[in-house]
């Protein structure tokens, strides 16, 4: 059968390290996994224990497009805890995943050849779901001066209908300050540009709190999830903040390729805001996790790495050691049991000089994938000098 010329994505590179880590286990290794960015942890307690009493009582069947009102109104609120925003509910869409909600996004916001700005080093989905709606992503290709994040002379030559960012971001765990964020947001607006900010690793910050685009203004799309300071990736739930005439938009889309967010995901996700305590406890390891990278990769032999300031994530470059990015993580993997992501993912031009380690496995995962680095890279260097 024939297929779309919109079907031609690049494969998730992240995806395929983590089916050959799969392999090596099922041979028998015990693999170190810094390649992939999924908590360690579960769902919190409460959460299971709160769809378990709800399936108990009876079916779960769809719920209205737009989410569970109780949920819609929970998210609500933590913009008033942890932002000081006061948003009007009736603007929060909950998605299957922030996924659905990409798809939603540039689904309502843009017509099939409309250009839209993404940062490298970025999230590879965004490029490829760009691809596959018949929309051109166009690269920003950011400065380490910039702390990897574009700012406004990246695209103000670029004719763009959509500008899109993260903060904290992924691969590099940078964030914007309310500053920089600000000046995006003005000159995307300045050239009719939407303006869409993914904060799905908000609250997974260590030194200052990240900032949310509504902070700023209300013409935005904002994106999160409760895969990662929730800790749910696999319930696949997320959610969206539109401004207030996009929200039957969204709707009638939402309707149409969704129907609904999973039912039980929502009354966990409902659940798994209460459960700060848990919650604390998760960012704490990663805290812990951070330090221990942050010392121990240069230790290894990884010296060039972005500042992350939030996320689980450190991004190296790696061009004093290689520029075959694909072929040293596989070299890492098959000789130190570690895996870890190629920045060809995250950087078509430039990725093959970089690689993205998480830290967000457990602190004894963390410390035993950076001695066998260690080891590999002394092993390493102790060969090319003997070469």
């Amino acid at each position: 059968m024939r297929n779309s010329t919109r079907s031609g994505v690049d494969p998730f590179i992240v995806m395929d390290v983590m089916e050959a880590a799969r392999r090596a286990e099922e041979a028998g290794r015990h693999i170190i996994h810094m390649e992939v960015g999924q908590p360690g942890t579960g769902a919190p307690k409460g959460a299971v224990d709160a769809l378990a009493k709800e399936m108990s009582q009876g079916p779960l069947g769809y719920t209205v497009a737009l989410g569970l009102p109780a949920l819609r109104k929970r998210i609500a609120q933590l913009y008033g805890d942890w932002y000081n925003v006061d948003l009007n509910p009736e603007r929060v869409v909950v998605t299957p995943g922030s996924s659905g909600a990409f798809l939603l996004t540039f689904s309502a916001l843009f017509d099939s050849g409309d250009r839209v700005g993404i940062g490298a080093p970025g999230y590879p989905s965004y490029r490829q779901i760009l691809k596959a709606l018949g929309l051109v992503p166009v690269d920003l290709q950011t400065a380490p001066e910039n702390r990897l994040q574009p700012v406004p002379g990246d695209f103000l030559d670029k004719d763009l209908q959509g500008l899109m960012v993260a903060s904290p971001a992924n691969p590099t765990g940078t964030m914007l300050n309310h500053g920089s964020m600000g000046a995006l947001i003005e000159a995307a607006h300045s050239q009719g540009a939407s303006f869409i900010s993914d904060e799905i690793y908000h609250g997974l910050e260590y030194e200052a709190k990240a900032v949310t685009a509504l902070e700023l203004t209300d013409e935005c799309y904002v994106i999160n999830s409760f895969s990662k300071y929730f800790s749910m990736t696999g319930w696949r739930v997320g959610w969206m903040v539109v401004p207030e005439d996009q929200v039957r938009v969204v709707e009638r889309i939402a309707q149409n390729m969704f129907i609904c967010a999973p039912h039980a995901s929502q009354v966990a996700a409902l659940a798994a805001m209460e459960c700060d305590d848990e919650l604390q406890a998760n960012l704490d390891v990663y805290k812990a996790n951070r330090a221990l990278m942050l010392e121990g990769l240069p230790k290894a032999g990884f010296t060039n790495i972005a500042p992350p300031d939030g996320a689980f994530y450190v991004y190296a470059d790696v061009s004093e050691l290689t520029d075959d990015s694909l072929a040293f993580a596989a070299e890492i993997l098959d000789e130190a049991g570690v895996a870890v992501t190629p920045g060809l993912d995250f950087d078509p031009l430039r990725g093959h000089t970089t690689l993205r380690f998480s830290y967000a496995r457990s602190s004894a995962d963390i410390e035993e994938g950076l001695s066998r680095l260690r080891e590999f890279m002394a092993n390493r260097g102790a060969a090319s000098s003997a070469g």
